[in-house]
């Protein structure tokens, strides 16, 4: 086994077990603390694949940027200690299903996906290639991507902070 292959083994286990745990945690803040661990794996998935501007933009948007405001947001809005109730048995059973059934498209897809591989020269890219394409609107532009991901960070606060909220019951 390779040093890769160890990688990425590990890197999916840690993903598996603590998405699991996310899931399943009752106590909000743990959680949120393993989303964390989700996050920087899967960044560290995409470093092990050198998509390192996919890896960055993971670890700064979404490992430091959304978890932090859910963090945040949960530490303003309620007691630390604050459990989530267990949700009715109808409802874990709609779960399973649909967690199975994404399970077996995802598993479908990718096994009718022919990958191919391909080469590619990156002494050809420019830097000023790049920033025009940072800055534009157009086909292969980032300007719209940045500007959904700032309504990705709104809709984040807000649902940690709804989810945070003490109810009055």
């Amino acid at each position: 086994m390779t040093n890769n292959q160890f990688m990425f083994l590990l890197f999916s286990a840690v993903i598996v077990i603590f998405s699991l745990l996310t899931v399943t945690s009752r106590r909000i803040l743990r959680a949120a603390t393993f989303l964390l661990f989700v996050l920087f794996s899967t960044s560290g998935l995409y470093f092990l694949l050198r998509f390192n501007f996919l890896a960055a933009i993971q670890l700064t948007l979404y490992a430091g940027g959304i978890v932090v405001l859910i963090i945040f947001s949960i530490l303003l809005t309620s007691q630390i200690n604050d459990k989530l109730s267990i949700p009715p048995l109808t409802k874990r059973i709609y779960a399973a299903i649909a967690a199975v059934a994404g399970a077996i498209l995802c598993i479908l897809t990718i096994l009718q996906t022919e990958f191919v591989q391909k080469t590619f020269d990156p002494a050809r890219v420019h830097i000023r290639t790049i920033g025009e394409g940072m800055l534009s609107t157009g086909k292969y532009g980032y300007a719209l991507p940045f500007e959904v991901i700032s309504v990705l960070l709104l809709a984040a606060m807000i649902g940690s902070i709804i989810l945070a909220k003490k109810r009055k019951d």
